[in-house]
């Protein structure tokens, strides 16, 4: 799938010029790090993919973290978005709120997430929100859970979590894996 064009506007305001309107400004993501970002740039930042709200297993043994094809009960897999944002600290009592020092320290976010990609001094892909100017095309790529089959924590006991253990979460789909110019 070839992206799409990018567009004018982003949520409603100026995105960057195209190369044709002359020299542009380089968008946030380019010139500051997480720790510089306001909390509008950081929230959007977040693509709306809901990998990360996957149910992870730590293997006792080795500390690996594995994700499964379970999502976290506050999650609209139709979306990809919490049903809950500002109280999910609340209802699903480990729920990680990312920080700058929490995407220092995990080692499982998802190999597409901007946070993650922001951090090793990557651009991000194509299909990203801020890049496209659309939100659907994380769905689009295929990089989000949309379409697939993913299960509620809650409807499922907690011993049958580890038969559900996959590894699709930790790659970047063939079509999706063209960084933005």
């Amino acid at each position: 799938m070839a992206p799409p064009e990018r567009k004018d506007k982003l949520c409603g305001k100026e995105s960057m010029k195209s190369e044709h309107e002359g020299a542009a400004e380089l968008p946030f993501w380019k010139t500051k790090t997480l720790a510089e970002m306001n909390g509008s740039e950081w929230e959007s930042l977040c693509d709306g993919c809901g990998r990360c709200c996957l149910v992870k297993l730590e293997d006792e043994d080795t500390g690996a973290i594995h994700f499964t094809d379970i999502a976290c009960r506050l999650l609209d897999t139709e979306s990809c978005r919490c049903r809950d944002y500002p109280n999910r600290q609340a209802f699903v009592h480990d729920c990680i709120r990312l920080t700058v020092e929490e995407v220092e320290r995990l080692s499982w976010l998802p190999p597409t997430c901007a946070y993650r990609l922001v951090r090793e001094g990557a651009d991000l892909y194509w299909w990203h929100p801020l890049v496209s100017g659309d939100p659907d095309t994380v769905h689009m790529a295929g990089v989000s859970l949309r379409g697939r089959s993913v299960t509620s924590e809650e409807d499922l006991p907690e011993e049958d979590f580890p038969d559900r253990i996959v590894s699709w979460p930790n790659r970047v789909p063939k079509g999706a894996r063209r960084r933005a110019a």
